[in-house]
């Protein structure tokens, strides 16, 4: 058994070899949290998520971190607009992404720090990169000077003689302008701490490299975040931790864009999908399919026709699910094992899309096993389906999505006993031979938007897709 990922360094698919046998160490680029999150936060999020339950399945002890930046130019800004504290923007909004991780699934990181707890370890950082003649102060500012790092921007494949970055606000001193503020110096009415050079504030790449310093140490396994952050964001952290002496991180994983209109979802271009109201507008759990199943580097177009899509095909996944368990007459427990044709799959690079697609096989299988009224061979294939969605974080029959389709197990029970009543006339019915009446109603639930199945228990009925 070998996992592989593909490697932004590398430009390539590599076999992973943990630096610790046994172990795997993750560092997520997390939540900037100047306002509520869009999917495309929620999705990078989603990914790695994905990439953490494959390791765990596949036997590794896994140490995952995803930080929290808490301060930057954007909720400085924010925080003025509004006339509200920095912190108290920040912390709604860090309170938001965490709802929205849960809400679709997502573990709970081993450890979640934020950039402001960690002002000591960046201070530690820019005294070791000066010393070493890598980074200099100037005004009260404090920079990293590019040319002085052989290996920058060999991540994002670029020229440094082709490289320009605008000097920003504050950032004065500079001896090259393509040298970038690990620290700035104070402004009036600006959060601020002392250090050895005044008071100022973190610039925003720092933190980050200080923080995997500090929980993972000199070298961990993998850095992971969304494609944009590449540069300059990654290609940063890289040249601060390593010539302040980390080995830093020897795998790099992106994740692609979720677009609308063909762009990048973005908050700064005002075409964001917040989170928060997508749970309002449909089931969690589908959202996770809908964001959790393309492949991690690949982009998603914004649709609602792609998300009815989604939600069509889980609900196929779902009405298995719940057939087999009627008819064994209680819940089927997991495989201990998935089939090795998904375990191939997600080992490649973690190939959820055809990994999905035995998902769909399988149902399809335990489909005719029902028709077959093969009871042995349905219960087989839901233990297999169940071991597969526990990976993807998408098992129905999961504590976590226990009457997800929430909006509550109360209002369920009411809408059962409304319908129930509608079924009962229906049967009167059939019973008489009013076929035209029976009909009749049948159409109605249909377009009211359930889905109502004879079976030899039973009518039945589920929620159809939107």
């Amino acid at each position: 058994m070998t996992i592989r990922l593909h490697d932004t360094n590398a430009r390539q698919i590599r076999d992973f070899v943990p630096l610790a046998a046994g172990c795997v160490s993750i560092y997520l680029c997390g939540a900037t949290v100047q306002a509520a999150p869009h999917i495309g936060h929620i999705r990078s999020g989603l990914n790695f998520d994905i990439m953490r339950r494959w390791f765990e399945y596949r036997g590794y002890d896994v140490t995952f971190i995803r930080n929290v930046t808490d301060i930057d130019d954007k909720i400085i800004k924010k925080s003025a607009e509004q006339n509200r504290p920095w912190w108290s923007i920040g912390y709604e909004n860090e309170r938001a992404f965490n709802d929205g991780y849960a809400a679709l699934g997502c573990l709970p990181p081993t450890y979640e720090p934020r950039a402001t707890g960690h002002i000591t370890e960046m201070v530690e950082m820019m005294r070791g990169l000066i010393e070493r003649g890598h980074a200099y102060e100037a005004d009260g500012n404090v920079y990293f000077d590019v040319r002085s790092y052989e290996g920058y921007l060999e991540l994002s494949n670029q020229d440094l003689d082709d490289l320009r970055q605008p000097s920003g606000d504050n950032e004065t001193g500079k001896r090259d302008k393509r040298d970038f503020a690990m620290w700035k110096s104070a402004k009036p009415g600006e959060p601020s701490w002392e250090t050895p050079w005044g008071r100022g504030r973190p610039g925003w790449h720092l933190e980050c490299s200080a923080m995997a310093h500090k929980y993972l140490g000199t070298a961990f396994d993998i850095h992971g975040g969304g494609i944009d952050l590449i540069f300059p964001h990654h290609e940063n952290e890289i040249a601060q931790a390593k010539a302040f002496g980390d080995d830093f991180a020897k795998y790099w994983v992106h994740n692609g864009w979720v677009t609308l209109s063909g762009e990048k979802m973005s908050k700064s271009l005002g075409n964001s999908v917040l989170v928060s109201d997508m749970v309002e507008q449909w089931r969690p759990i589908v959202l996770r399919y809908y964001l959790g199943t393309p492949h991690y580097r690949s982009m998603i177009e914004y649709s609602e026709e792609a998300l009815r899509e989604a939600e069509s095909a889980f609900a196929r996944i779902e009405g298995f699910v719940q057939r087999v368990v009627e008819k064994a007459g209680g819940p089927v427990e997991p495989a201990a094992e998935v089939p090795p044709v998904f375990a191939e799959a997600m080992d490649d690079d973690l190939g959820v899309p055809q990994a999905l697609a035995i998902v769909h096989t399988t149902v399809r299988q335990g489909n005719s096993a029902l028709a077959a009224d093969d009871k042995e061979a349905a219960v087989a294939r839901l233990a297999e389906v169940r071991a597969m969605l526990g990976v993807l974080g998408l098992d129905p029959l999961d504590p976590h999505w226990a009457g997800e389709s929430d909006r509550g197990e109360d209002l369920h029970g009411v809408v059962d006993t409304l319908v129930r009543l509608v079924l009962d006339q229906r049967q009167s019915a059939r019973e008489r031979k009013d076929w035209p009446a029976a009909d009749a109603i049948r159409d109605q639930l249909n377009q009211s938007g359930l889905v109502i199945e004879d079976s030899p228990s039973g009518p039945r009925w589920t929620l159809g897709p939107r």
